[in-house]
């Protein structure tokens, strides 16, 4: 399985330290893809609509959140706002971000040890 995570908007808002991942299942520990395959499964990813509902007015800074997923032939992205209501869908976008952030600290040092 393959997902696609990236994260626009909200309050203060550094594009350079919300660059868009890519995840491959298949690279990750056993673990990790088990949890995100679960995820994908619980939220009923494939049956979502792609969205997004318009925010509501006055709601500039919100967060938006892009999802796709590819497995096999199928592909589907949602995007969803902030607050995330649907739990299963929020557990998802929490385990996707906390990848993310890892996969990012992982790029960051690696830069940095190449500099010396």
């Amino acid at each position: 399985m393959r997902l696609k995570f990236r994260t626009e908007g909200g309050f203060a808002s550094f594009p350079g330290l919300r660059a868009p991942v890519e995840i491959d299942t298949g690279e990750l520990q056993e673990e990790e893809a088990t949890e995100l395959v679960r995820c994908v499964e619980e939220a009923r990813f494939f049956q979502r609509p792609e969205g997004p509902e318009e925010p509501p007015p006055g709601s500039a800074d919100l967060r938006l959140y892009t999802v796709e997923v590819e497995e096999g032939a199928w592909s589907h992205t949602v995007r969803v706002y902030e607050p995330v209501g649907d739990p299963a869908l929020r557990a998802l976008i929490d385990a996707l971000d906390a990848r993310a952030k890892a996969l990012r600290r992982a790029r960051r040092k690696q830069g940095s040890e190449g500099d010396r």
